[in-house]
């Protein structure tokens, strides 16, 4: 007898469909030399969290030359800013970005919270020194540490970030113990 597969297809399909168009992403950001960190729920996942995240998180300096690799990688995904009521599109030249801190976008890929410092942890710079480098499907990918990651849940405080944040602490003590 066939196995009633088929009922919970829609989901995983759903959750297939995100990895594919994050991996695309990351490629993406990595072919056009962006600096940047995973952070965030996919952060999370990565280091065995059982967290469902709808967006891809990164940490990145927003200067004028990382602006231009983003706005490079994210040609053709018709990239809007998503806080916008008329969701405006990305414009196409970094200068239209100065004095951003942050960037929440919308893409034909999926949202993309774009970061320039972590709560708890600090700007680029500092996150970037709390990083591990994980291959994602032959990606290289900067991601934030585990402690680093802990301590970043831990200063956002939501209910949702603290449960989170015990969930990663109960990874890191099986990861620790003997």
């Amino acid at each position: 007898m066939m196995p009633h597969w088929h009922l919970s297809w829609p989901l995983e399909r759903q959750a297939f469909d995100f990895m594919v168009s994050t991996l695309d992403l990351l490629k993406r950001l990595n072919k056009h030399h962006v600096k940047f960190v995973l952070v965030g729920g996919m952060a999370c996942v990565i280091h065995g969290s059982q967290v469902v995240t709808q967006d891809v998180d990164i940490c990145a300096p927003l200067t004028p030359e990382n602006l231009s690799g983003l706005i490079a990688s994210l040609a053709g995904a018709h990239p809007r800013f998503r806080m916008s009521p008329d969701l405006r599109p990305l414009p196409d030249v970094p200068e239209a970005l100065a004095g951003f801190e942050n960037l929440y976008l919308i893409t034909d890929l999926g949202q993309l919270d774009v970061l320039s410092e972590i709560g708890g942890v600090g700007e680029y710079s500092e996150v970037e020194r709390h990083t591990i480098l994980v291959d994602l499907e032959g990606t290289p990918c900067r991601v934030l540490d585990l402690d680093t990651l802990i301590a970043a849940k831990k200063a956002m405080n939501s209910p949702k970030d603290r449960q989170v944040a015990l969930e990663l602490e109960a990874i890191r003590e099986r990861l620790t113990r003997p």
